[in-house]
């Protein structure tokens, strides 16, 4: 007799092993069929179209492996799907006939194309789900309230998303509600505390959302809670002494903000003998580890992160014998690692990282904790000394983490050649030079997954075979001294970092391996040849560095073109890359910043940029553009930065018809660089008055224009030059309090505009050697902000206005060669500018020029005189910092004759 069947586990078996995918029909023969475990298997493309037929399936789990890492900052990211990623773009048409599931895990599957409405399917669908897992699935959205109307739901894990918004009042409706995981996203506003009145509920995880704020309540001694996890939130106010009451509780991670208070922890926490982790955070956290952790010998894991406590480590925490894990990061504990850690030998995992150790220790001394397999001694102010190998080091084969970044070694760990499964392997920024030798590729081509050799001496050529690692998600060699071929990274790879070194050259077929890579940074080598064409094989590229090498030829069109609608950053300045650029962008074009600054490229701008909405940067100074004032550029709602300086653009700037603002309108420019071009024209007056992020600020926006990933917490920021301050400076970060306009070395002509005075924000403006003629504009001493002001080699007249004097921020300020009169504005920070500022101006007076304005009557120039000579005093003895009052003194023995007699020798 065949039974039918109706449970299948296949979990754990590689079933892409012969790089096929599982059958898209079969499944729906399998019509009885109540529970289907196909997690951890490794297969490929989308989920079978049979397995949505299965209308009697109680249980679903296709989740598949997540490879955690922790970054600096102890943000435990996810490193993607692997090499055999799931994707379901319809999660409604796959739950549609699965309205008996009661539990589902598509843990690590692409759910990103579902957008808003990826919850609506469960709601409508499922009403009889009761454990919804959906870990790491790039959902990219808010939760929506419909999952309320799931009123079995039992479990609900969202952890390790892009989830945005608030989170639901509703959830808290949810009757038989236990476990709520919703860590590592990016939700915001207020925690809904009445979920904390649910009375099932044991776990709530909200940890790693650094926007979700409220006060925790009073918890009563009824509460059922065994899990409470809510550090590295914004979660304010003092951390409630009614803690105690949670008497089933065994994980508590609490974080006290600190924006406006500094506060004790509670000692109530001591009470809670039966905590085996304890996860505290934040600066509102500060004084030495509170006594009461000695209380706590239960403890397994003890964690102090991100936190104001200083001093010593406490000798009690050799006494909490069950500790498996210490974490005390990027606090302020300083002296020396305490002995008595030694004593703790069930330890398995250190994080000691970023805090104020001192003085010399042994890399053995914690080889010899027979369990530890994770090691983070990094950013201290430790010298480490490897040593050699013991063979009698128990934890030595099964060591996972080693992280050793500026602790002042010299060498590579021999340590390592012994190391069989390290997978996380970080020697960053110390001093260890020489090459790489073969024994460490041999021992890492196996185990590694993130290698940091980034800031060493490193030197040679990286020869292992053609590709480093098959299995290395994340490498960074940056700022060694590596030369030869540049390195293949593997198939797994999704960040490469080779940048400031002495790579000559690019293999031909260096893209065809990078199939997962999201960020490629190469710059600031000795790369010739051309860009070749394989890089555009990389179809998960995000971010591409190529600038300051020697390519020549053209830029690939694929470059442009086919990684339009993925590709965020593209940088290659500093090259030598001819022709023109491809004007063929999709409509869905990705990108964020652009630089091809410094290079050989001619024509026309692309008109197809158009489509790049989320353009920020654009950046094409120092190359042979023939075209015109690109007003089309306005249709890019988020421009800020629009360098177009050194080329060969011509006629008039702003819409084509004087007063057609709507044409013309970069309402988010910050940075606006046309210097050394061949414009021409007025400088319209209205035109600038659209220039609105020049006049008020942008509220919640970051201090540096910078683009976030979500692989290691990695940022990267953009780059510009401009000429600031009388200097060609090159902003490594380009702060968005840099509000700058230049126009120099074209030939405009007429006035300069008045509405100049309206963008307040300016803090530097250029509009010398130019054909400008009539007054300075008075509306010039609005901007308060300014630092620069550059209007030299023009036909200005009149008068330069008083209001300049009040300008307390300008350092910079040059009016020289025009055709100005009268008197220099006379202030003491006006003073500060010296005589080139205003040479080659004929009709000019003031103390600057030691030339006398003879117009005025002897008594106010004597007047005049003698307050300018204590104003001198005042600012120069303030300026050293005596402060006015020494000054004063000064000025009262100095004596009135001697003031008046410099008067009378300054005004003749």
């Amino acid at each position: 007799i065949l039974f039918p069947l109706r449970y299948l586990d296949l979990s754990e078996n590689s079933l892409n092993a012969n790089d096929s995918e599982l059958p898209a029909t079969g499944f729906e023969r399998l019509t009885e069929l109540t529970h289907l475990n196909l997690s951890y298997s490794d297969f490929t493309g989308n989920i079978p179209r049979g397995i949505p037929r299965l209308s009697r399936l109680a249980s679903l789990d296709l989740s598949n492996w997540i490879y955690l890492i922790e970054a600096d900052n102890d943000y435990s990211l996810p490193l993607g799907a692997g090499r055999w990623p799931v994707v379901e773009p319809d999660i409604g048409s796959l739950l549609a006939n699965l309205s008996n599931l009661r539990a589902l895990d598509l843990g690590n599957v692409d759910l990103s194309g579902n957008g808003a409405a990826w919850c609506d399917g469960f709601a409508s669908s499922t009403p009889r789900l009761e454990v919804l897992r959906l870990r790491n699935t790039h959902l990219d959205a808010p939760i929506c309230g419909s999952l309320s109307a799931i009123r079995s739901l039992v479990e609900i894990n969202l952890k390790f998303n892009k989830l945005h918004g608030r989170i639901p009042d509703s959830l808290a409706d949810l009757p038989s509600l236990r476990v709520l995981r919703l860590a590592y996203n990016l939700l915001e506003g207020p925690f809904p505390m009445r979920i904390f009145g649910s009375k099932n509920l044991r776990v709530v995880d909200i940890s790693y959302n650094f926007r979700l704020s409220g006060v925790l309540p009073d918890f009563s001694s009824g509460s059922a809670l065994t899990e409470l996890l809510c550090s590295n939130t914004n979660l304010s106010g003092p951390i409630p002494s009614s803690v105690s009451n949670l008497k089933s509780l065994k994980n508590l991670g609490v974080a006290a903000a600190g924006d406006s208070h500094q506060e004790e922890l509670p000692s109530s926490i001591g009470e809670l003998r039966s905590l085996t982790s304890l996860q505290l955070s934040g600066s509102g956290i500060v004084g030495e580890m509170p006594s009461w952790v000695a209380n706590l010998t239960s403890l397994e894991t003890l964690q102090f992160s991100n936190c104001g406590l200083s001093g010593q480590l406490p000798s009690f925490i050799g006494n909490l014998k069950n500790l498996s894990t210490l974490k005390l990061y990027a606090c302020n504990f300083s002296g020396q690692v305490p002995p008595h850690l030694f004593n703790l030998t069930n330890l398995e995992v250190i994080n000691l990282h970023s805090n104020g150790f001192i003085g010399t220790i042994e890399l053995s001394s914690f080889f010899k904790l027979p369990n530890l397999s994770i090691l983070n001694l990094s950013n201290n102010e430790l010298s480490v000394q490897v040593g050699e190998h013991n063979s009698s080091w128990e934890s030595i084969d099964n060591f996972d983490t080693l992280c050793l970044a500026s602790c002042n070694i010299s060498k590579l760990p021999h340590t390592l050649r012994h190391m069989q499964s390290v997978q996380v392997l970080d020697l960053s920024s110390n001093h260890i030079h020489g090459t790489i030798p073969q024994w460490a590729w041999d021992n890492w081509i196996n185990s590694l997954i993130l290698m940091n050799l980034s800031h060493n001496q490193f030197s040679g050529s990286i020869g292992y075979g053609s590709v480093i690692s098959d299995g290395m998600f994340v490498i960074d060699i940056s700022y060694n001294l590596f030369e030869g071929h540049i390195p293949v990274p593997g198939p797994q790879t999704q960040l490469f970092d080779c940048s400031n070194n002495r790579f000559s050259s690019m293999p031909s077929n260096f893209g065809s391996n990078l199939s997962s890579i999201s960020l490629l940074m190469a710059s600031s080598n000795k790369l010739s040849g051309e860009i070749p064409p394989s890089i555009c094989e990389a179809t998960s590229l995000l971010l591409l560095d190529l600038s300051n090498n020697d390519f020549l030829g053209s830029i690939p069109s694929c470059l442009m073109e086919d990684m339009s609608d993925h590709l965020n950053v593209l940088n290659l300045k500093g090259n030598q890359l001819g022709g023109r650029l491809p004007n063929s962008l999709k409509q869905d074009c990705a990108f964020g910043a652009l630089d091809f600054s410094d290079n050989r490229i001619e024509g026309l701008l692309p008109r197809s940029l158009v489509a790049c909405k989320d353009l920020e940067a654009f950046d094409i100074r120092n190359n042979r553009i023939d075209d015109k004032f690109p007003c089309w550029m306005s249709m890019l709602p988020k421009l800020q930065v629009l360098v177009l300086k050194s080329n060969k653009f011509v006629g008039n700037v702003g819409p084509s018809v004087p007063g057609d603002k709507n044409s013309c309108e970069f309402i988010k420019l910050r940075i606006f660089d046309l210097a050394s071009n061949n414009f021409s024209g007025l400088l319209q007056n209205e035109w600038f008055r659209t220039m609105k992020s020049m006049m008020t600020k942008t509220v919640n926006e970051t201090l540096v224009m910078e683009n976030q990933y979500d692989l290691l917490g990695q940022t990267y920021q953009i780059t510009t030059a401009i000429t600031y301050k009388g200097s060609d400076i090159t902003f490594s970060k380009i702060l968005r309090t840099i509000v700058v306009i230049d126009v120099s070395d074209n030939a405009f002509y007429g006035a300069i505009p008045q509405s100049i005075g309206d963008l307040v924000l300016l803090s530097g403006v250029n509009m010398s050697h130019n054909a400008l003629t009539g007054l300075i504009p008075s509306q010039l001493g609005m901007l308060h902000q300014l630092e620069s002001l550059d209007l030299s080699s023009n036909d200005l007249s009149g008068e330069i206005p008083q209001e300049l004097a009040s300008l307390d921020f300008l350092s910079t300020l040059n009016m020289s060669y025009n055709k100005l009169e009268g008197r220099i504005p006379e202030s003491p920070h006006f003073l500060t500018f010296s005589n080139l500022s205003f040479l080659g101006n004929m009709g000019l007076c003031g103390l600057q020029l030691s030339k006398a304005c003879n117009n005025i009557s002897s008594d106010t120039v004597l007047h005049q005189s003698e307050k300018v000579s204590i104003d001198i005093v005042l600012f120069l003895f303030a300026g050293l910092g005596f402060g006015v009052g020494f000054a004063i003194a000064i000025l009262l023995t100095w004596g009135t004759s001697r003031s008046l007699s410099l008067a009378l020798r300054l005004s003749q």
